[in-house]
C-alpha cells in the first residue's frame, strides 16, 4: 500500500527576510501584514511608538506560528535619517533570524499638514521633511546596496506619491522629496544590474491613512475621490503590488515607478 503525503506549496516569500520602515501605522502595516502572509520574516522599523509596533508583531507571531525562538516579526526603534539607526536595523535582521536581510521596503515619510505655499514654507520644515523623506530613503537604500547583494537575490521597494505627477499647490517640498526618491532608486537599479537586487518605486495616490487626512477638509477629500476612479484608496489596495514587486516573479521589473493611484491624474 503506497502512503500519499501532500505537502503544502511553499510560500511566496518563505525564507526571505525583510526590513520594513514606517511599519506600526498605515500603508506599513499593511504591507507588513501581507508579506508575513506571503511567508517572509520581518524586521518592523518605528520611530517613537513602540505599542504600535509591539502589538503588530504579536499579531504577526501569533498568527504565522512566530515563537521566542523562531518568531515572525520583531521590533527596531530607530530614525531612518540616522546611519547608526539604519545600520542597526539591518544587523537585527541578522541577530533575529541568522541571515542577512533579502527585501528592503522603506515606507517612513513625513509631510507638513498645515500646507504651505513654496513662499510661506519655513526652511526648518523643509529641512525636517528632507530629513525624513530624501536622506532616510538614501541611507536605507545605501545600506542595503551594501548588504543585499551578498545572497545573491534582493529585493528594494522605496515610496513616493503620485502628487509628483499632479504638481498640487501646498505640496513643493514634499513633492520635492517624492521626485528625489523615485531619481536616487532610479539609478540605483542601474548600479545594481548583475548582482541579483532589483530596485523600484511604488507611488500611491491618495490612501485612507493619517498621514492622508491630516488637516483636509472633507470638501478637498470629496474632490480627491472624484480624481481617483471615485473614491480613497485602502491600504490594501497598495500592499498586494509591493508583495509582488518582493517576489521571485517580479525579476525583470528594475527601476520602475508604479503608481498605485486608481487613475488620480
Amino acid at each position: 500500500m503506497t502512503t500519499q503525503i501532500n505537502l503544502a506549496p511553499a510560500l511566496p516569500l518563505e525564507g526571505r527576510i525583510a526590513v520594513i520602515t514606517g511599519a506600526s501605522r498605515g500603508i506599513g502595516r499593511e504591507i507588513s501584514t501581507h508579506l508575513a502572509s506571503l511567508g517572509a520574516r520581518l524586521v518592523l522599523n518605528y520611530a517613537s511608538n513602540s505599542a504600535h509596533a509591539d502589538s503588530l508583531a504579536a499579531e504577526l507571531n501569533s498568527r504565522y506560528g512566530g515563537s521566542i525562538d523562531t518568531p515572525c516579526a520583531v521590533t527596531v526603534q530607530g530614525d531612518v535619517s540616522d546611519p547608526d539607526a539604519v545600520r542597526s536595523m539591518f544587523d537585527r535582521a541578522e541577530q533575529a533570524f541568522g541571515s542577512q536581510a533579502h527585501i528592503l521596503v522603506a515606507c517612513a515619510g513625513i509631510l507638513n499638514s498645515k500646507y504651505p505655499s513654496l513662499a510661506d514654507t519655513t526652511v526648518e520644515d523643509f529641512d525636517e521633511i528632507f530629513k525624513v523623506n530624501v536622506r532616510g530613503t538614501f541611507l536605507l537604500c545605501q545600506e542595503a546596496a551594501k548588504r543585499l547583494p551578498g545572497n545573491g537575490w534582493g529585493r528594494i521597494v522605496t515610496f513616493s506619491s503620485s502628487i509628483v505627477g499632479t504638481l498640487l499647490p501646498g505640496y513643493a517640498a514634499y513633492t520635492a522629496t517624492n521626485a528625489a526618491v523615485e531619481t536616487m532608486t532610479r539609478i540605483l537599479a542601474k548600479e545594481l544590474q548583475g548582482t541579483g537586487v532589483t530596485a523600484n518605486v511604488v507611488a500611491p495616490g491618495p490612501v485612507k491613512t493619517e498621514l492622508f487626512f491630516a488637516g483636509k477638509d472633507e470638501e478637498f477629500v470629496k474632490r480627491v475621490a472624484e480624481m481617483s476612479s471615485g473614491r480613497i484608496a485602502e491600504t490594501k489596495d497598495i500592499a498586494p503590488v509591493v508583495g509582488f514587486l518582493v517576489s521571485e516573479a517580479a525579476g525583470w521589473v528594475n527601476g520602475q515607478v508604479i503608481r498605485v493611484n486608481g487613475g488620480f491624474v
